[in-house]
Order: structure tokens, then C-alpha cells, then sequence
């Protein structure tokens, strides 16, 4: 999760957040994406086969929202090689300030990624089908491929009009908090990196050894 905050990049991110329709107003954000719900919605707008929401149950207990947290990281981060951390996690169920944005600025360019990567596929695909053309489309079937989680996926930004008419948006709410979040996703962002040096000495220790 290696990112250098500024409030640039965490306007850029509430912007993104906020074209994205969600079942619950948009009102605090790590309030609001505590329990992971929310986090499953947003993976789910851009590739819809790969997220079950009926494995994630709005809540209030840390139990379950440790479980939602905990499915999402088994059943859907994962597929975009993502994973968040145990103690992150703790601390978003906490509503820490600042750490729900490092996750979702890392879920972003990863969501980026896999969307690159899925094109670039489909374009091979065209590309290696007599000449140069899909050849399911002279057969009447969908261009759309089976198996990348992204087929039928709703477009970006699709009804991001009607969810901004409905709810209040985080890029409007920031304020002059947001020196604070940038100050505490930046302690978070080498917390992590330190973990992250730590358990790879770690590991190569025990391939020395």
C-alpha cells in the first residue's frame, strides 16, 4: 500500500468513491466502511461475478464486521492480489481516521489493474481470432468473455448521477480535516511498510536457514 498522500489524491479518491452508487448515504467514511459492506459494493459495481453480497451483513459488532472483512479478503480481494492486513483491519472496524482511505486507495489501483488486464486479454483475444475479428460475432454471440468477473459489469461512472442526487458525496464533505487524514494515512502507509520488510526478512530467513 506503498503511497504518498496529499489532498490532491484523497480528492481524487472521495471523487471516485462518490461515482459509485451505494445502498446507504455517503456520510462518514470510516464509519460507513467499517463493517466491509460497502467495500464488497464497490468491488461488485466493477466486476459483478466475483462478489456475493449476501456473504456480507450490515453491522455494528466487531465480530461481524471482523467476519465480513475477513470474507472479502478470502472470496474478492484476493482475486485482484490484494490483501488488507489483520491489524488494518482491527483499526478500520475501529474507525481509525485515515486508514479506511490507504485501503481504498490501494483497492482503486487495483480495481485499475485487473480492468487493464481484462482488456489487454480480450485484445489478444481479437487479435488471435481469423482475421483480427472476434469469431463469436459473426455468430451472433455476446464479445463479452466468459471467466474474468468482468462481463456485464456496470460501466464507471454509469449511475454515478443518480447516486450523487441521493446522497451528499465525500469529496464534499472534506474539510480542513483533511491535514489530519494525510498525516494519519502517512504513519499507516510506514507502519505497513515495516510489517511488510519485516515478514519478507522473515521469510528469507527461513529459506536460508
Amino acid at each position: 500500500m506503498a503511497v504518498e498522500f496529499d489532498e490532491e489524491i484523497l480528492h481524487e479518491l472521495y471523487s471516485w468513491v462518490d461515482k459509485i452508487p451505494l445502498s446507504r448515504p455517503k456520510r462518514n467514511i470510516a464509519r460507513d466502511f467499517s463493517d466491509g459492506v460497502l467495500a464488497a459494493e464497490m468491488v461488485k459495481f466493477y466486476f459483478p461475478k466475483i462478489v456475493e453480497m449476501h456473504n456480507y451483513v450490515p453491522a455494528n459488532s466487531t465480530q461481524q464486521k471482523l467476519s465480513n472483512w475477513t470474507t472479502l479478503n478470502k472470496k474478492v480481494l484476493n482475486k485482484l492480489n490484494f490483501s488488507v492486513p489483520d491489524d488494518v483491519i482491527r483499526k478500520i472496524i475501529q474507525c481509525s481516521p485515515g486508514v479506511v482511505e490507504l485501503v481504498l486507495n490501494t483497492l482503486r489501483q487495483k480495481i485499475e489493474e485487473k480492468q487493464k488486464s481484462s482488456q489487454s486479454a480480450e485484445s489478444s483475444q481479437e487479435q488471435a481470432s481469423p482475421n483480427g475479428t472476434n469469431s463469436h460475432t459473426s455468430k451472433g454471440h455476446s464479445t463479452n468473455h466468459k471467466g474474468n468477473g468482468t462481463e456485464n459489469s456496470p460501466r464507471p461512472g454509469a449511475k454515478s448521477e443518480q447516486g450523487s442526487k441521493n446522497h451528499q458525496g465525500y469529496a464534499q464533505a472534506a474539510n480542513a480535516d483533511i491535514s489530519l487524514l494525510i498525516q494519519v494515512a502517512e504513519k499507516e502507509q510506514a507502519l505497513m511498510t515495516s510489517q511488510e520488510m519485516v515478514r519478507i526478512l522473515r521469510q528469507n530467513y527461513v529459506e536460508w536457514s
